[in-house]
């Protein structure tokens, strides 16, 4: 496979190009990418350097740099290294989007010191610091880091609700807590979709019983998605392999595949049982 052509770049060439375009300039995200593969000593202390800016795009690329900085192979020293750099520079920002990025960065580096750090921002007033919080605490499973993604899950912004449920119900689906399981419960109401379906998943994979009736309404309803029938998968109640079948016949040959997929796989398994 060819090389990237920011692989021949200079690194004061790809620190300049992070900072070309808006947030999500394609070709700054490039730069990042290839700065987080090269690594070293120099990029971070560089990247380190840029949280300390007058500048807030510099801040925030300060943060994404170091989000993922050595990623294939981060020692768990350069992982504190990063984190000290991070945590006083967060303590200390204001600016919305610097204060997501910085999140999003204490989020990927899993530092479990960045909780306490970020539950104060659990109530920011810009939603997308409130993203950035979730996205801080995902990979975190205490009880203060899970109460605040509960708390997230309430919130007011579809976004950040979307992926606080995501969170709890899936990605931390090996705990398993009565206050979790009401916190998904209160999501069933939601007229969001995908919000729904994430909190009918997380109650399925802990086999929540409640679930069997929302879940039948929402496979027997419009607009069934892949998480309607991977919950229905994961809760193993032969019950609604009926629905699921009805669905098959339905299909489209030219429709989502990634669904039929889906719906073929938990048909086999719900038709595997006993």
């Amino acid at each position: 496979m060819d090389s990237p052509p920011e692989a021949g770049l200079s690194t004061d060439e790809l620190f300049a190009r992070t900072l070309q375009g808006g947030e999500e300039d394609p070709g700054a995200w490039r730069a990042i990418w290839q700065l987080h593969h090269r690594g070293g000593e120099d990029v971070f202390q560089r990247a380190a350097a840029w949280l300390q800016s007058s500048s807030p795009k510099e801040r925030g690329r300060g943060a994404n740099i170091l989000a993922q900085l050595e990623f294939r192979h981060r020692s768990p020293e350069r992982v504190a290294r990063f984190t000290d750099a991070l945590l006083p520079a967060l303590a200390k920002e204001q600016d919305a989007a610097v204060l997501e990025a910085m999140a999003a960065a204490l989020g990927h580096l899993g530092d479990p010191r960045a909780v306490p750090a970020l539950l104060p921002l659990k109530e920011h007033p810009d939603a997308h610091v409130r993203f950035g919080v979730v996205m801080g605490l995902a990979q975190h499973r205490d009880a203060q880091a899970l109460q605040a993604l509960i708390h997230l899950s309430r919130d007011a912004d579809e976004t950040v609700r979307e992926w606080a449920t995501f969170t709890l119900g899936s990605q931390a689906r090996e705990v398993d807590t009565p206050e979790l399981r009401e916190a998904l419960m209160d999501r069933l109401s939601e007229t969001h979709v995908k919000i729904r379906g994430e909190a009918l998943l997380g109650l399925a994979l802990r086999k929540d019983a409640r679930v069997l009736e929302p879940l039948r309404r929402a496979l027997e309803g419009p607009g069934v998605t892949t998480l309607e029938v991977e919950a229905a998968q994961a809760l193993e109640d032969a019950s609604l392999l009926p629905v699921l079948l009805a669905h098959r016949e339905a299909c489209d040959e030219d429709g989502d595949p990634e669904f039929r997929a889906v719906l073929f796989e938990a048909i086999h398994s719900l038709s595997s049982q006993g």
